[in-house]
């Protein structure tokens, strides 16, 4: 199982890092480490859930998903350190988006849900680039 854990930190580097290299290319205050980084530590609050379920579940009534649930809010105070009003404008919207679009992405491949986290990184990238 160690090696499963593994496989699935280093897809949400990989992810995460391909992200990343967008947000770095137009340079973003939050690229290419950032999202690495927060893929990764998205995956393994993700995979540590499911070990601390596999590990106690016949202890005591756990739920897998609950360390996973605080990932999700708990990114937007990190998006909303890229937010920037600059008079009239907003800038860093996107960013903070892809944050919390990475860090869903790291949630998913943490839980073994590979091929959709692919094609949602996929996309976020799709998006980012073309749009």
């Amino acid at each position: 199982m160690t090696t499963e854990y593994i496989l699935r930190i280093l897809a949400a580097c990989f992810l995460g890092g391909l992200i990343g290299i967008e947000r770095e290319n137009v340079h973003r205050p939050a690229g290419f480490r950032t999202h690495m980084r927060v893929c990764v530590g998205s995956a393994l609050i993700m995979v540590t859930g499911e070990y601390i379920f596999l590990k106690y579940n016949s202890m005591t009534n756990l739920d897998p998903t609950r360390l996973g649930a605080q990932v999700v809010s708990g990114i937007g105070f990190l998006g909303a350190g890229t937010i920037i009003k600059e008079g009239a404008s907003v800038k860093g919207l996107t960013t903070a988006a892809s944050l919390w679009a990475v860090s869903c992405v790291g949630l998913a491949v943490g839980a073994g849900f590979y091929w959709v986290a692919i094609v949602a990184a996929a996309l976020t990238v799709v998006i980012l680039v073309t749009l």
